[in-house]
């Protein structure tokens, strides 16, 4: 029986158990994850630690009440004292009109779909040593560069399996490898710090770790003695590290759940322009190798590639099945869950796809401007749709990088900058929410 099997012939007992125990339903998560990472500076191992974990969820209904049990111990009296608990619990709590599982004919059915989403090969620790270490020495290797933060080499694998009352099981794995470098370029008080990193499901994919470091140590070298510039209304370019922000404030705004409670800005915006023409957007469950792939969401249903913006116009929310009933709508396939809470809309793989210009004919013609490579703070109204964040990056004169710039803030409203942005042709996808460079034309900016 192979380890997939035995996770979810334990779920089906669970559920069984909590059948026999007064549930009308149940639906359990087993996910069991292992990690190894390793981090040095200056070339001296800081850590180098390897751990496992195993953890399941049990969701019990009784009529439209539901209570969520979770436990890290799988032996058989902490299993019987989980259902116990878990229909305790749903007999106390209030009553919930739209949560319950999905009906057995909408599960899917059949084999899930092999995205390549599982390296079998566990590096050794002397694959992560090596890669730190290429990373680290490349960094300090950049002139100006003076000082080491530290590199890190990392490596994950996870299991996840799904069973349900209503006839659904399932399973799959998925892996991941990272490597990531921060330095410092300078002396004294105009010493800058910046970074880079890498991650992908496959350890050949991952990028060379010592381009990664040198690219640390360039980009802190750039940011040596920022300046910082007047208010003003300028034109904004968001470098591909902080233009998927842009796009993740966009998810956040038409999730089910904040469409249901009336808290986003965008509640009443279906099927109406939100981005300007010739902007999509895109949440992709099934790409190969996508570092947020899976075959299927966390209720069993099927999750396709759906275009959330086409042309600009607002297609779909992002749905689970509670968000979806209170909406009087079909599911759209993307739950998410943990062991310890109930299934919530969540995206994948989600991308703003790639314009016709290149990034340097994007600001060809800006006379001022602020080309963004950080952002810090949270400064987002999700009612209102008011943004503004503090940001650090380049100054752009003349339609070209002329000198670095900090301790500014660039503010907006996000309703008009989705109405006023341009992408760029150099769409990567490395981080799981993934855009190109973005211009954004009208903008506040101010210095600190």
């Amino acid at each position: 029986m192979t380890a997939d099997e035995k996770m979810l012939e334990m779920l089906d007992d669970l559920i069984e158990r909590a059948k026999k125990a007064g549930a009308d339903a149940a639906d359990a998560v087993a996910i069991e994850s292992a990690e190894l990472s390793h981090a040095q500076r200056l070339g001296e191992i800081e850590k180098l630690e390897r751990s496992e974990s195993r953890d399941l969820g049990l969701r019990v209904l009784i009529g439209t009440r539901q209570a969520i049990a979770s436990s890290s111990d799988q032996n058989e009296d902490a299993l019987a004292d989980l259902v116990k608990r878990a229909v305790a619990m749903a007999k106390a709590v209030p009553e919930d009109q739209f949560c319950g599982l999905a009906e057995p004919a909408d599960v899917l059915g059949g084999e899930a779909a092999d995205l390549g989403i599982f390296d079998p090969g566990e590096p050794t620790p002397e694959v992560l040593i090596e890669r730190a270490k290429a990373a680290e020495e490349a960094a300090l290797a950049v002139e100006g560069v003076t000082n080491s933060e530290g590199s890190e080499a990392s490596w994950g694998r996870t299991r996840i399996a799904l069973a349900a009352s209503n006839g659904f099981t399932g399973g799959y794995a998925g892996s991941r490898h990272g490597v990531a470098a921060s330095v410092l370029a300078g002396e004294g008080t105009g010493m800058e710090r910046d970074y880079d990193w890498a991650s992908a499901v496959f350890g050949e994919d991952l990028d060379d770790p010592a381009e990664i470091g040198r690219s640390a140590g360039e980009r802190a070298v750039r940011r040596l003695n920022p300046k910082k510039m007047d208010s003003g209304k300028v034109p904004v370019i968001y470098d591909p590290r902080v233009s998927g922000g842009l796009v993740r404030h966009f998810a956040g705004a038409i999730n089910g759940s904040a469409i249901a409670r009336g808290t986003s800005f965008l509640k009443d915006s279906m099927d109406k322009k939100v981005f300007a023409d010739g902007i999509h957007i895109v949440d992709d469950p099934h790409r190969e190798r996508g570092l947020r792939s899976k075959p299927f969401d966390a209720e069993g249903l099927a999750n396709d590639a759906m275009n959330l913006i086409e042309d600009g116009v607002l297609q779909t929310w992002i749905l689970d099945l509670r968000s979806a009933r209170q909406l009087g709508l079909a599911s759209t396939g993307r739950a998410s869950r943990g062991v310890s809470g109930p299934p919530s809309p969540a995206t994948t793989n989600l991308y703003m796809a790639p314009g016709k210009v290149s990034p340097a004919e994007l600001m060809a013609d800006i006379e001022q401007g602020f080309y963004i490579t950080e952002l810090m703070g949270f400064g987002i109204n999700s009612v209102t749709g008011d943004y503004s964040r503090g940001a650090a990056g380049f100054w752009i004169d003349g339609g070209e990088i002329a000198h670095p710039v900090s301790e500014m803030t660039v503010a907006g409203n996000l309703e008009d900058m989705f109405l006023a942005m341009t992408p760029a042709d150099d769409l990567t996808f490395r981080f799981g929410t993934d855009a190109p460079t973005i211009r954004v034309e009208g903008m506040t900016v101010a210095g600190g």
